[in-house]
């Protein structure tokens, strides 16, 4: 075959595959199955009238497409149906739609349906009253409210909504109320796909269960599975406590919850603040356990108690509720600090207690151990371990236990480097309106005290030791010392009294160590590395249904009749008026916890 005739060949195939390509894009609407055809004098442009027979409806097919009724009319000049009576329009096996009356124009490929309309897909039934499908880019749409009914998620109602039949989306906007047997979802707008069940929120939004509610204004939830991701001042409502955070974790069935970055869990029953930046919630065991910067807060009516940790856990019921904090855990309120390697708290007795930790302890002889301190106006005490027990009714101090190496130390008021102290092998105090005003070093006491006259005076140092000591205080100052079963005892000039022996063995001043505020609690912590949370991106208002390239199709479809209206241009829906997704959430006040919990907020800065 010569060059020249092989050219001419393909040509003549390329030209075909053209001429066959334009026929296809051209194709207009067959007539399948016309029932009783006839002319009608009532209706202009010449339309053919369609009736259907005892046998069969009418039937259209249309590039895939068939579209079933018990009457049409069209209008061959423009490619235009009108169908009326039980109309069906299906495409392929994965769209079915129904309903009283349908317009479908073969040019443009856009069907307007009214009345009672259901468009079924395998995942799911939408149905409306009015409803534009545009058969070139497989989109339904819906202006006058819509619901979804899908089997696992449940039913989805909006205003406004749009179904993307190549990727199995909806989207659904304003006033959008998803019900499901276990919990009701509201929210402005709802991007949901069938395939999978997964459902992304945007705008004010709650999810309100039998046991929780969850507000966001971003946020996704897995419908099959029941978990979910939120952000932009989310928040959950367990009961009687409420879990904030930048991000919020939730597991319906396993009734838990995580949060990221600036937390905060109340429990308005206990009158409780936990603040932190990771938080995990478990409703059923109505515990939590919280990290980062972790600080407890017990809201009391006159003087609030805050307790710092690397970790604090909660655990039990409200009637039996544990508080652990550790390590390096640290307490604060006005008139009492502490400090200790862990503190365990049993909120129904009203006990605290604070823990030396052995993993923490030296074996080197000389070492001082991390032994628990407590302060106390101007007393510091120490030992191996530290029970605080407080009246549960009055929120007040009633006594302390010290365990084991018992050490109570004041500075002396006057002199530079002299201190008062007592040391047994126990100490048991009582207090009185928060203050301590009795104390008793059982076993093996000794004491060093600074004794001065009414004046001030040094009068001289004394030095004892005795099976116990007992002692008063009144206004804060040591006012008498009882020895039982002393030993032995002098007082001696200051200048007698060498400097290597105005401390007790085992004598260890943490005066600096003392928190004086709250923010001092986090004063030797490292820096924080969060994590950045990104979440979903902001909202972006849906495109218009009808946008440039389905006006440039109804024009197109007008050219061929200029004298007669397009019908493919009528009834086509205007662009509606989307109002921005604003924040409603009203910033609720914390539980009032006197001038120091208006400084809770600055040390998670």
């Amino acid at each position: 075959m010569s060059l020249k005739h092989f050219k001419n060949l393909f040509v003549l195939f390329c030209f075909s595959i053209v001429c066959f390509s334009n026929a296809q894009e051209k194709q207009t609407i067959t007539v399948k199955y016309s029932g009783n055809t006839s002319t009608d004098p009532n209706v202009k442009d010449g339309a053919l009238v369609f009736l259907r027979d005892k046998s069969k409806q009418v039937h259209f097919i249309h590039k895939g497409a068939d579209l079933f009724c018990d009457k049409a009319v069209y209008y061959e000049d423009q490619d235009f149906i009108e169908a009326y009576s039980n109309v069906n329009m299906k495409q392929g096996d994965t769209i079915n739609m129904v309903a009283k009356y349908l317009e479908y124009s073969g040019k443009t490929q856009l069907s307007i349906a009214r009345g009672d309309v259901v468009l079924t897909e395998p995942q799911s039934t939408l149905k409306t009253d009015t409803l534009y499908f545009d058969r070139v880019k497989q989109q339904a749409y819906y202006k006058s409210q819509g619901t979804v009914v899908r089997d696992s998620s449940g039913t989805i109602t909006s205003q406004i909504g749009r179904y993307y039949t190549n990727t199995s989306k909806y989207q659904f906007i304003q006033d959008v109320v998803l019900v499901n047997p276990d919990y009701t979802l509201n929210t402005e707008r709802l991007d949901f796909f069938t395939e999978n069940g997964h459902a992304y929120l945007f705008g004010p939004s709650t999810i309100t269960g039998e046991t929780s509610k969850i507000y966001s204004e971003r946020g996704f939830y897995d419908t099959n599975n029941n978990i979910g991701h939120f952000q932009r001042n989310a928040k959950i409502d367990y009961d009687n406590r409420t879990v904030e955070g930048d991000s919020l974790f939730f597991d319906r069935n396993k009734n838990f919850a995580s949060a990221t970055n600036n937390i905060t869990v109340t429990d308005t029953l206990n009158n409780s603040i936990v603040k932190g930046h990771y938080a995990e919630v478990w409703r059923a065991k109505d515990s939590m356990y919280i990290t980062k910067r972790a600080l407890a807060i017990t809201v009391q009516e006159n003087d609030s108690v805050y307790m710092h940790a690397d970790t604090l856990m909660v655990t039990g019921k409200p009637e039996n509720r544990i508080t652990r904090a550790y390590y390096n855990a640290r307490l604060y309120k006005s008139d009492l600090a502490g400090k200790s390697d862990s503190i365990h708290v049993d909120h129904k007795k009203g006990l605290t207690q604070m823990i030396n930790l052995s993993r923490f302890s030296s074996d080197d002889a000389f070492a001082v151990k991390r032994k628990p301190a407590l302060w106390n106006i101007g007393n510091q005490m120490t030992g191996d371990t530290i029970h605080l027990i407080s009246n549960v009714k009055t929120e007040q101090l009633d006594s302390l236990k010290v365990f084991e190496n018992a050490f109570l130390v004041s500075k002396d008021t006057l002199s530079e480097d002299g201190f008062n102290q007592i040391k047994g092998q126990r100490l048991i105090g009582l207090f009185k309106d928060n203050e301590l005003y009795n104390v008793d070093v059982i076993k093996n006491a000794e004491t060093i005290r600074f004794l001065r006259n009414d004046e001030n005076e040094l009068i001289g140092i004394q030095k004892s030791k005795s099976g116990s000591i007992n002692v008063k205080i009144i206004d804060q100052i040591v006012d008498e010392v009882r020895f039982i079963n002393q030993i032995d005892g002098n007082i001696f000039p200051e200048d007698e009294f060498p400097n290597s022996a105005k401390k007790l063995r085992g004598f260890d001043w943490r005066g600096e160590e003392r928190p004086m505020s709250v923010e001092d609690l986090f004063k030797d912590d490292p820096p924080l590395d969060l994590p950045i949370i990104k979440g979903l991106e902001d909202y972006v208002p849906p495109e218009a249904f009808i946008d440039d390239d389905i006006t440039e199709r109804v024009e197109e479809a007008g050219k061929a009749t200029p004298n007669a209206p397009n019908k493919a241009a009528r009834n086509l829906p205007k662009k509606p008026s989307v109002a921005p997704l604003n924040s409603t959430l009203k910033k609720v006040e914390p539980i009032k916890a006197k001038p120091l919990q208006q400084k809770i907020g600055k040390e998670q800065d």
